[in-house]
């Protein structure tokens, strides 16, 4: 037995030896040698490092406007465990994973390295992916046919008290943004799917034919790109109508003051559903029409008229009152035409023969000449120029939905109930209207998409250290832009510490409308003036 035990004692001496040799190899430069040259490497054991060094400018930008801890304060979930982990380290994970671009939950484990986020944002560490998946069903948990209709009703409460809690933090998040004149976008878009999720229906889907999806039902503030609300449904649900119900509450929500001056949508939204309800509430709208056969009647009757107005880009327009099969009422349409090359018509007819972008009609007198039509429908009194400017402005808010699903995830998150898979499309948009708010302080002149925005702002190498009860975080840029990067982080601080010095006795929620209004100031400042309706407009 002590022969056994002095070849173990020696075994244990020879590992030791090992490690601390391994460790001392470890700690000594290494010579590599690269096409570029022999380099000397070596480990840094001191301090912290993150790949989002910048991370420390967005976390001052959320703790002057009070976003973050609102949302925390605000969050319906409660933990009864003293092992649970505390709810700012979920929703902190949760936001790190959205802002850093990911898209699936399992992405989670790659910022489990990360030992200077969680401090920045007062986190005691980043929880797994099961952990988070966890979370976000006690926040909104999927009623279970096995469950008692006692524990699905609590179930069912507690998840509309989470999709109430989502939508209060959109609209507080927007601050600002309704009290000037402002234009509502509706759209949707869809969300592709891959696995067994609830409401994974195979439906309208041009992109990827029978493939299942979601739906994601969008309210956008026009130009600004700001999501007011995201309402994820199942796939078979793409029609307005199936929004209808919230579009009318959100409208209602608003106070009289802050409604949008125009409520815009695609031929989808041209519907009498969709007018008849608006037009209950008062609300201007303007949306593009179907080419149905009453439609193109209605153009070919406009034919011969001669008082065709300019309506820019090429564009020519006149007006005139159409009532449809199934509307209740006479209604404001106007028609858009353009002329066209012929070998353009028909190359365009090869391509996108089912679309419904555009009628094309050939000039009978002139059989060399065709045109393309766009017909929209509207309530309000703009004049035809502003109307041609203002649909076409539309078309942004494709640019958001590219940006948001692409480079912010909303394409991701999904998981077998359909509740979380709401719940995260909420958050996508939270975390993706924070972010814009942020790189509109930074650059009030443009805007950046993510994929521009997040190497300018947000990746740095940047390691911590402590001394003397002080924490220093060191950035080392890897963009190249270092002087642009430095000049926007200084905008960015301009406004932090302006509101801190004007108004350091307002709460949480009454900075937030400080700051935002404070960055709405410098964003209108380069915004050419909005068109407003013409008192004597006809039609």
């Amino acid at each position: 037995m002590g022969e056994e035990s002095f070849a173990q004692s020696q075994t244990s001496q020879a590992c030791q030896q090992t490690i601390q040799e391994y460790e001392r190899m470890a700690n000594e430069a290494l010579r590599v040698q690269t096409p570029g040259g022999v380099f000397e490497v070596q480990w840094s054991s001191d301090g912290k490092a993150t790949a989002m060094g910048q991370l420390a400018f967005f976390a001052e930008f959320l703790q002057a406007s009070g976003l973050f801890e609102n949302w925390l304060q605000s969050c319906p979930l409660r933990y009864t465990s003293p092992n649970a982990p505390e709810v700012r380290d979920v929703l902190g994970t949760w936001m790190l994973g959205i802002l850093d671009g990911q898209y699936r939950y399992a992405h989670i484990g790659a910022l489990r390295g990360d030992g200077v986020a969680p401090e920045v944002l007062g986190m005691n560490k980043i929880i797994g992916d099961d952990s988070l998946r966890r979370a976000l069903a006690a926040i909104a948990p999927a009623p279970k046919t096995k469950h008692t209709a006692q524990e699905r009703a609590a179930q069912q409460a507690q998840a509309l008290k989470a999709e109430q809690w989502m939508q209060a933090q959109l609209r507080h998040s927007i601050a600002q943004a309704t009290k000037t004149g402002w234009i509502l976008d509706c759209d949707t878009t869809v969300k592709v799917l891959y696995g067994h999720q609830d409401g994974a229906v195979v439906s309208y889907n041009p992109q990827k034919p029978g493939r299942p999806s979601h739906i994601i039902h969008t309210y956008w503030i026009g130009n600004l790109r700001l999501v007011l609300d995201a309402q994820l449904q199942a796939g078979n649900r793409h029609s307005p109508s199936y929004g209808r119900t919230g579009l009318k509450a959100l409208l209602e929500s608003l106070p009289a003051g802050e409604r949008p001056k125009l409520v815009r949508g695609d031929c989808a939204y041209g519907s009498e559903g969709e007018m008849l309800q608006l037009e209950e509430l008062q609300q201007p709208y303007l949306f593009k029409l179907r080419q149905t056969a009453g439609v193109k009647q209605f153009i070919k009757r406009q034919w011969a008229r001669q008082n065709w107005s300019d309506m820019g880009q090429g564009w020519t327009g006149c007006e005139d009152e159409l009532r449809l099969s199934g509307w209740s009422t006479k209604r404001r349409v106007i028609v858009m035409r353009r002329q066209r090359k012929t070998d353009l018509v028909l190359e365009k007819k090869s391509k996108n023969p089912k679309e419904q972008i555009e009628l094309l009609f050939i000039d009978e007198n002139e059989p060399v000449k065709s045109w393309e039509y766009a017909v929209l429908v509207s309530n309000c009194e703009y004049e035809l120029a502003q109307i041609g400017q203002l649909y076409r402005d539309r078309a942004d808010c494709e640019n958001g939905f590219d940006e948001i699903k692409n480079q912010w995830g909303w394409g991701g998150y999904s998981t077998h109930d359909i509740e979380r898979c709401a719940l995260s499309a909420r958050a996508v948009a939270l975390v993706y209207n924070w972010w814009s708010w942020y790189v509109r302080l930074a650059n009030p002149k443009s805007r950046l998409e993510a994929k521009t925005s997040r190497p300018k702002l947000l990746s740095a190498v940047g390691k911590l250290t402590s001394h003397a009860r002080v924490n220093k975080i060191v950035l080392a840029l890897t963009h190249e832009a270092a002087t642009q990067i430095k000049a926007m982080i200084a905008n960015i601080r301009a406004g932090v510490e302006h509101i801190r010095r004007a108004a350091p006795q307002l709460t949480g929620h009454q900075r937030w409308h400080a700051l935002a209004r404070y960055i709405a100031e410098k964003i209108l400042a380069f915004v050419p003036n909005t068109p407003t309706p013409t008192a004597d407009a006809t039609g």
